[in-house]
């Protein structure tokens, strides 16, 4: 899923982790991949992030922190910042979205908002 505002793009893709997750104990693991692609004539920086993940009963879990990854990169005008994270669910089908709050050169913070994606542990799903 992709999605572009703000002159920044960001796509992500998932995948279910099957040796590192324990259907019998309701845990499915599922990392995930980010591109953020500033397309701006400006460089960005970016500052936080905040992740709405849901499971497939519902459950609903927020979370907000510095960075990514222990860091607060600096996207370069018509550069890129590629990342991988984790994120473990209850359940083999859910959903995350969220956003990133940027900051430009010129010191305007903005948020640059993820679309929704799937994650999904196929073989557990009918």
């Amino acid at each position: 899923m992709s999605i572009k505002n703000n002159n920044i793009s960001i796509k992500v893709h998932s995948n279910f982790i099957r040796d590192r997750s324990f259907p019998q104990n309701s845990i499915f693991l599922f990392s995930y991949d980010v591109v953020i692609k500033n397309h701006n004539l400006f460089d960005v920086q970016l500052l936080s992030r905040y992740w709405h993940i849901q499971d497939g009963n519902g459950v609903v879990e927020e979370v907000r922190g510095p960075g990514v990854i222990g860091l607060k990169p600096v996207i370069k005008s018509d550069g890129t910042f590629k990342y991988s994270s984790f994120c473990p669910i209850k359940t083999p089908l859910g959903a995350m979205k969220g956003s990133y709050k940027m900051r430009s050169t010129k010191e305007e913070v903005f948020e640059a908002k993820i679309a929704t994606f799937t994650l999904r542990a196929n073989e557990y799903v009918n």
